[in-house]
């Protein structure tokens, strides 16, 4: 499927590692040119190289979403090279805190990462969208948004934080030719992810090779329909087709790439 998303431009917040670098690896396959955006200039150099190296077209952002000053750092970098027609906020910070442990400062703290950072990025490049009638918006959520555990409860709610305001963005933006939408994954084998696993496996009694790891997390602690944890490229797919102009006629929804991890039928 072409998604003719040649000629496009794209910013992918947090993309120097994870999701983000595997989301903008696909959008620029599929003929974008990507803004790789992150903290550490190296991280994202080595995003842009992959990217270049595969035939695409690669620009860095370097700031922190954070702070304003930092989002309009950002901003700058990426409408350089030209307008921005794709904004894929992913960037974010995971805790894993208990509700004794997640202080008032720690939900400060990742509500403004997580939350905030993409507010601030959709003020400063979605109007523009609505201008020339053509925009995506699309926002990385998580099934812990609408059915939270009782660990990292800040974590919980920011993620149903960012589904709420996408959504709310897809009704300010109606008949303007720009969408905004939700990718939700489920437990998705980034470093990060993989690093928390293997630190809690002994308490869990997860033992034996990594396979047998992933194994009895999934069942135990994720379970789904596939049985194993997703892999970046999955979540990058669904990324790049709500991008797509076939993906046109949605809005406001929500994309679940779990694996079935969420059980519901809506």
């Amino acid at each position: 499927m072409d998604l003719n998303l040649t000629g496009r431009r794209a910013l992918v917040t947090g993309s120097s590692n994870g999701l983000g670098a595997a989301a903008a690896r696909m959008l620029a396959a599929e003929g974008a040119a990507v803004v790789v955006h992150g903290r550490n200039l190296d991280r994202a150099r080595a995003v842009e190289a992959a990217v270049l190296a595969a035939g695409g077209r690669a620009e860095v952002a370097i700031g922190d979403l954070g702070t304003d000053a930092g989002a309009d750092a950002v901003a700058a970098a990426a409408l350089a090279g030209g307008p921005i027609d794709i904004l894929v906020n992913n960037v974010g910070i995971y805790g894993h805190l208990a509700w004794r442990e997640a202080s008032a400062d720690h939900w400060a703290q990742i509500y403004n990462v997580n939350v905030i950072s993409g507010v601030r990025m959709i003020h400063r490049l979605v109007e523009p969208m609505t201008g020339r009638g053509w925009g995506r918006v699309i926002t990385i959520g998580g099934g812990l948004a609408s059915q939270p555990m009782k660990e990292q409860p800040h974590y919980n709610a920011t993620l149903a934080a960012r589904h709420n305001l996408a959504v709310s963005l897809a009704r300010e933006l109606g008949g303007t030719g720009v969408t905004s939408n939700v990718v939700s994954p489920g437990a998705i084998l980034v470093d990060s992810v993989r690093d928390l696993v293997t630190s809690i496996a002994p308490d869990r009694g997860w033992t034996g090779t990594w396979a047998d790891i992933e194994a009895a997390a999934t069942e135990d602690w994720v379970p789904n329909d596939i049985n194993r944890f997703g892999r970046p490229e999955e979540v990058a797919a669904a990324v790049a087709y709500l991008a797509g102009d076939q993906a046109g006629y949605i809005s406001g929804a929500t994309v679940r790439v779990d694996g079935g991890l969420i059980r519901s039928a809506f």
